[in-house]
């Protein structure tokens, strides 16, 4: 009972300071991006300090967060990796879903930082825009993350790696940097119950660009798959083969 209070305490305190860090913010964001770069930096640290003493969860970045223009391709589980993720990099933006521009704070600040909207059901067109708007120079330089599976996937869930990252792969040339992540073992992609525990996201090797779409995609989705499922067996999480 005390972990489920202190769950909901949790969470609670979490979107109230969303609130108030995007107001205290605001005025810097206007200003500069590196402005919205600090405020989603400070809360991504927030987080990670109270969900600590808060639910016993404490988190961990493994690898070498890349510092140049690549594309990142990463796992899905819950907030938390976007947290663990933009907090690790430089200058971090994500593909994100087109209805979060009109979330308080998340929309506003996102696309401050250099984030790109995409219509889940144009998703096509929208990343050839995408990279249109990189070729002209009109995107904020830094990482541009992508999740390959679309949403959030669930431990031991299995769902395909979508099409969609190896044409942002192939157009932009860039290489990629695989994440594999074990979050939603402690934090999951709905309810308030946070377990205590090591949650972490690794930087893995990097795929060089290049390669072909097919070969690209299916050494991603067994890199990505392969290492996420050993560090949910290091959480404690049953994950068949």
């Amino acid at each position: 009972m005390i972990r489920w209070v202190m769950s909901a305490l949790f969470v609670g305190q979490m979107y109230l300071m969303m609130a108030i860090m995007g107001i205290v913010f605001f005025p810097a964001a206007l200003v500069s991006p590196k402005g919205a770069r600090l405020a989603c930096k400070t809360y991504c640290a927030w987080v990670r300090w109270t969900a600590r003493w808060m639910v016993g969860l404490r988190t961990e970045v493994r690898g070498t967060p890349p510092t140049g223009e690549v594309l990142i391709a990463a796992k899905h589980q819950s907030f938390l990796d976007i947290i663990l993720i933009f907090h690790a990099v430089p200058a971090g933006k994500f593909i994100m879903k087109r209805e979060l521009m009109w979330a308080p704070v998340i929309g506003q600040y996102g696309l401050r930082i250099g984030c790109v909207p995409v219509n889940r059901g144009k998703r096509g067109e929208a990343i050839k825009k995408m990279v249109r708007d990189v070729e002209k120079g009109a995107a904020q330089p830094g990482q541009l993350i992508i999740y390959s599976q679309g949403t959030r996937i669930a431990p031991g869930v299995k769902a395909p790696y979508k099409v969609g990252t190896a044409v942002l792969y192939e157009q932009t040339g860039q290489p990629c940097v695989p994440v594999a992540t074990n979050v939603g073992v402690f934090w999951p992609k709905r309810g308030i119950y946070r377990k205590p525990g090591l949650a972490v996201v690794e930087f893995l090797d990097t795929i060089p660009a290049g390669l072909d779409k097919d070969t690209f995609l299916a050494r991603l989705e067994t890199v990505v798959e392969t290492r996420s499922n050993a560090l949910m067996r290091e959480a404690g999480f049953h994950v068949e083969d």
